[in-house]
C-alpha cells in the first residue's frame, strides 16, 4: 500500500467545465512515483482533460491540481516534466537535430543530445526537416523531446500512434528504461496491449469520473470471465443449456464458451463429450474487461439519472 508520501501528482476532487460539458466530475487521484500509471478510457472520458491539469495548461473549476507538492504551472515544477502530447504545433522548417537542442536547452540538466536521439530511434534522421518526416518519425521526434530535459515525470499521451511495430517495440523498451531509471510515467493510450505490457497500475475513465482503478491484472479480473475454445460434438444449443455458461458460439468450427467459472463447465462438457479436443483456457483480455466496465458505468450512470428524475 502506498502512502501520501509516495504520490508526486494528485488531483483532488477536480470538477472542469466546458460550457455545459463536464469534462470531469469531483475526481480525485494519485501519480506514484517511480510507476508507470495507464489512464484509460473512451474518447471524451476526460483523459486529456485530467492531463492537461496536471500540466498546469487548464485550471479546475473546483478542486486542486498538485504536481511534486506545488502548483504545476509553477517554472521550478515545469522543469522536471517533460510532456508529449498528442496536439503539438512544432515548427516544421526546424532540423531534428535543432528541435531537440531548444528543448534540452530550457532544462537545467538536460539528457546528453545523443542519448536523446537514441532513445527515439533517431539515429541518422539529426539534419532532416520536421516538415519532411513521415507521421510515425514525427512521433518519434515529439517522445524524444518529451524526455531529452531529464524530466522526473513523464506525460506521454498516445506515444506510439502511427509507429510500425519494430519502432513501437522501441518505444516500449524507453518507457520500461525511464520507469527502471526510477523516472515516473502517466501514460494514456488506446493500445489495450500497450497497457497490459507496460503499466503498473490502471485508471479507467468514463464521462469525466473514475470507474475502475487497479493493476492491469485486477481490471481483467473485474470482468470475471474466462474463454474456453474447443472441438466438440456438442450442439451450441446444448452447450447453452448446461450450467454456468455465460455465451456460447460457433467460430471456424470451433466452440467458443464464455464462463465466469471454468472448472465446472469443463467436467460437464468432457462427461458430455469424452472425444472433445483442441481444448484453450484462457483469463478475459484487458480490451474485454475495458469495454465490460465501460458499459457497466454507462448503465449505472443511466439509472441513476433516471432516479433521480423519478425523484424529482
Amino acid at each position: 500500500m502506498q502512502n501520501s508520501q509516495n504520490n508526486i501528482a494528485s488531483l483532488n476532487g477536480v470538477t472542469k467545465k466546458y460550457g455545459t460539458i463536464t469534462a470531469l466530475k469531483d475526481v480525485s487521484l494519485n501519480v506514484r512515483a517511480g510507476e508507470l500509471l495507464a489512464v484509460l478510457g473512451p474518447n471524451g472520458a476526460g483523459k486529456t482533460t485530467s492531463i492537461r491539469m496536471l500540466l498546469g495548461l487548464s485550471r479546475p473549476d473546483a478542486g486542486q491540481a498538485r504536481v511534486f507538492g506545488g502548483d504545476p504551472s509553477n517554472h521550478a515544477t515545469r522543469m522536471r516534466v517533460g510532456a508529449m502530447l498528442q496536439v503539438a504545433k512544432v515548427p516544421e522548417t526546424l532540423k531534428v537535430k535543432e528541435h531537440i537542442e531548444l528543448f534540452r536547452s530550457y532544462y537545467p540538466n538536460p539528457m546528453p543530445f545523443a542519448d536523446a536521439v537514441k532513445s527515439a530511434g533517431l539515429e541518422g534522421m539529426e539534419d532532416r526537416l520536421f516538415g519532411a518526416l513521415s507521421g510515425g518519425q514525427k512521433q518519434r521526434v515529439l517522445f524524444a523531446l518529451a524526455v531529452c530535459g531529464n524530466p522526473d515525470l513523464v506525460f506521454l499521451d498516445e506515444p506510439t500512434v502511427g509507429l510500425d511495430i519494430s519502432t513501437r517495440h522501441l518505444i516500449w523498451e524507453q518507457i520500461r528504461m525511464l520507469v527502471k531509471q526510477g523516472r515516473t510515467v502517466v501514460l494514456t493510450t488506446h493500445y489495450l496491449e500497450e497497457v497490459d505490457a507496460l503499466s503498473d497500475r490502471v485508471i479507467v475513465l468514463n464521462q469525466g469520473m473514475i470507474v475502475a482503478e487497479g493493476s492491469a491484472a485486477e481490471i481483467k479480473a473485474r470482468t470475471a470471465q474466462r474463454k474456453i475454445r474447443c472441438v466438440t460434438r456438442l450442439s451450441v444449443e446444448e452447450i447453452r443449456g448446461m450450467g454456468n455458461v455465460d455465451s456460447v458460439s460457433l467460430q471456424d468450427l470451433r466452440t467458443e464458451i464464455r464462463t465466469a467459472t471454468a472448472e465446472p463447465v469443463l467436467r460437464e462438457l468432457f462427461h458430455r463429450d469424452p472425444d472433445l479436443h483442441g481444448l484453450e483456457l484462457t483469463n478475459s483480455s484487458l480490451e474485454e474487461a475495458f469495454l465490460k466496465i465501460i458499459e457497466t458505468s454507462a448503465q449505472d450512470a443511466d439509472q441513476k439519472s433516471a432516479a433521480q428524475e423519478v425523484t424529482v
